[in-house]
C-alpha cells in the first residue's frame, strides 16, 4: 500500500514537471544483453556506441592485424584505470610477432588471466573494472585480459576536508589518476570523460565529468557553452578556471563547490551533478551547487544518522553564532541596554568604564586583530604556524585588556565568534561567512537591532536571487523540490530515495529501499 502511493505520488510529480521526462533507455538495455557478433566491424561501432568514443577520451581502442592467424583484431580499454604495459608486452607484442597459424588466441597470449566473455553487458563489466577486452574478427566472443590498474594514494589525506571516518584518499595535481579515482568508485560505462582546449595559448585541458543517462543535457550543455566560449591565452588550474565561468564572479557567495576528495565527487556525480577536473590542480569543481552544499561535509552520511545531525546543529548554531555574536553585543551595549539584566549590564559598564573607545571600534580592532593572527598563523612554515596563533592571541588579548584598549568583554565575544567559524569546512563560505560578519557589525553600529535585522532580509532577498547554472541557490527549501530533504538536517540512508529534484536529472529516483 506504501510502495502504490509513493508510485502514485513520483508519477503525479513526473506530469507537473516536464523536464522530468525520462529518456527510454530500453534499446540500449536490450542491446547490452546480447551476444557478441562474430563480425568485427559490428562489434567495434556497437562499443564505440556504448563508450560515445571518441568523445570519451580515456577509452581507447586499437585496431591491428594478428600475424600468423591472418585475422584483424581490436583491442578496448579504458587507459586511466588499465595497465598499459601489460598490454602492449603480453597482448599486443605476442599477437603482432606470432607466426604459428595453429595456436589459437589464449596460447599466444602471456597474460596472467584470460578468459572468455560471450554477453556485451558481461564484457562492459569488465572493461568498467578496469580490465581490457580483444576482440578477434570471426570469434562470437571477447578474450578478457586482467589489466587492472586503479591509482590511489597511500595514506595522503586530504588537508581542507578532514574527516575521522571515511576514505582518506585526495585528489593530486595528475588528473589521470584523479580520473582513476573516480573510476574506482563508478565502475559504469555510462561514465562520461570528455575533454576540452579551455586556453589558447598555453593549450590547458579540461576534463567533463559526468554520467551520461543521469545528467540534465540542458544544464550540461550550459556548462559545455561556457567552458567553450573562453577566449584566454592561460588557465592554470581550477582556482583560476573557477572565476572564469561562474554566473557572478562578483558575489560575496560562491556558486560553483570544490571539493579534493574524490569520494565526495563521485557521490555527486551520481546525483546528476557535473564534475570538472584538470592537471595541475588537486581538486575538482561540481556543478551546480546550492548553499547546502557548502553547509554539508563528506563525513555527514559517514557517521551514523544521529551523530551526523548533531554535528550538523552544532555547525550550524556556529554559523549564527560566529555571524551575529559581535553585533549583537553591540546592539545590546549602545541601543538595547534593557535587554540584559542590570547586574550585568553594571559589570559591562564597569570593565569599559576605563577604556577610550567606543564599542564599535573595540571590537573592530579585535577582529581584524583576529584575522591577522589567523593569516599569519596559515602562511607561516607549518611547525610555527600554530605557536604563532596561540601566543599571539594570547599576548595581544592580554596586552589590550592590560592597556585600557579594549574590555575583557570583548575579547571573549571576538574569539567565540572566531572560534566558531572555524566549523565552516568549506574555505569559500568560510571567508563569505567571515566577510558578512562586519557586514552586520556596522549595521548593528547604525541601528541596532533594526539595522541587523534590515541587513539579514536584504541577504535572504540576495540569496533568493543567485543562480548557480539555473538552479536557485536555496533549492530544495526554497523553490521546493523533490528530494530527499537533505538540507539542514539529513535523513536516514534508505530512505533517501530521491536524487536532488532541482537538478532535473533524467533519473531522479536512486531506486533505494525498493
Amino acid at each position: 500500500m506504501k510502495k502504490q502511493g509513493l508510485k502514485r505520488f513520483i508519477s503525479k510529480f513526473k506530469d507537473q514537471q516536464h523536464d522530468y521526462i525520462e529518456k527510454s533507455s530500453i534499446e540500449e538495455i536490450s542491446q547490452k544483453k546480447k551476444n557478441i557478433e562474430p563480425s568485427l566491424e559490428k562489434t567495434v561501432e556497437t562499443f564505440k556506441a556504448i563508450y560515445s568514443i571518441p568523445d570519451n577520451k580515456d577509452v581507447k581502442i586499437r585496431n591491428f592485424h594478428i600475424g600468423g592467424l591472418n585475422r584483424k583484431a581490436s583491442i578496448l580499454y579504458i587507459n586511466t584505470i588499465t595497465d598499459t604495459k601489460i598490454i602492449e608486452q603480453h597482448v599486443l607484442k605476442p599477437l603482432l610477432l606470432n607466426n604459428d597459424s595453429s595456436k589459437e588466441i589464449e596460447d599466444i597470449v602471456s597474460a596472467q588471466s584470460v578468459t572468455n566473455v560471450s554477453i556485451i553487458k558481461d564484457v562492459l563489466t569488465d572493461i568498467n573494472k578496469g580490465n581490457a577486452a580483444l576482440f578477434v574478427d570471426g570469434d562470437n566472443k571477447a578474450y578478457i585480459i586482467s589489466a587492472s590498474n586503479f591509482q590511489g594514494r597511500g595514506i595522503d589525506k586530504s588537508e581542507n576536508e578532514v574527516v575521522l571516518k571515511g576514505p582518506k584518499e585526495a585528489f593530486n595535481e595528475l588528473v589521470i589518476t584523479n580520473i582513476s579515482l573516480i573510476r574506482k568508485k563508478i565502475k559504469n560505462e555510462n561514465l562520461m570523460v570528455e575533454s576540452a582546449t579551455i586556453s589558447k595559448r598555453s593549450k590547458n585541458e579540461l576534463f567533463i565529468v559526468y554520467i551520461k543517462d543521469l545528467v540534465n543535457e540542458k544544464m550540461l550543455s550550459n556548462i559545455k557553452k561556457r567552458v567553450h566560449s573562453l577566449h584566454v591565452d592561460s588557465i592554470q588550474n581550477l582556482s583560476l578556471l573557477e572565476e572564469h565561468i561562474e554566473e557572478r564572479p562578483r558575489s560575496i557567495f560562491p556558486t560553483i563547490l570544490y571539493t579534493e576528495r574524490p569520494d565526495r565527487a563521485a557521490s555527486f556525480i551520481e546525483d546528476g551533478y557535473v564534475v570538472l577536473l584538470m592537471d595541475n590542480s588537486p581538486g575538482s569543481l561540481v556543478m551546480p551547487a546550492t548553499f547546502w552544499s557548502f553547509f554539508h561535509i563528506s563525513e555527514d552520511h559517514y557517521l551514523r544518522f544521529i551523530y551526523s545531525n548533531f554535528i550538523r546543529c552544532l555547525r550550524m548554531l556556529a554559523m549564527f553564532i560566529t555571524l551575529f555574536i559581535s553585533s549583537i553585543y553591540i546592539s545590546i551595549t549602545d541601543y538595547h541596554p534593557e535587554m540584559i539584566p542590570p547586574d550585568l549590564l553594571l559589570a559591562i559598564s564597569a570593565t569599559r568604564e576605563i577604556v577610550p573607545f567606543p564599542v564599535i571600534i573595540e571590537v573592530l580592532l579585535m577582529e581584524i586583530a583576529f584575522e591577522l593572527i589567523r593569516e599569519a598563523g596559515l602562511r607561516v612554515p607549518s611547525p610555527i604556524g600554530p605557536t604563532i596563533g596561540i601566543v599571539g592571541a594570547l599576548i595581544i588579548g592580554q596586552a589590550a585588556v592590560q592597556a585600557n584598549i579594549v574590555s575583557p568583554i570583548v575579547v571573549i565575544v571576538v574569539a567565540l565568534g572566531g572560534l566558531c567559524s572555524f566549523a565552516i569546512g568549506d574555505i569559500s563560505m568560510n571567508f563569505t561567512i567571515r566577510l558578512i560578519r562586519f557586514l552586520f557589525i556596522f549595521s548593528a553600529a547604525l541601528f541596532g537591532f533594526y539595522g541587523m535585522a534590515a541587513m539579514f532580509s536584504i541577504g535572504l532577498f540576495y540569496m533568493v536571487s543567485i543562480k548557480s547554472f539555473g538552479v536557485p541557490y536555496l533549492a530544495p527549501m526554497t523553490p521546493n523540490y523533490l528530494s530527499s530533504k537533505d538540507t539542514v538536517f539529513r535523513r536516514l540512508s534508505k530512505n533517501e530515495i530521491f536524487r536532488p529534484g532541482y537538478l532535473k536529472p533524467k533519473d531522479v529516483e536512486k531506486k533505494v529501499g525498493k
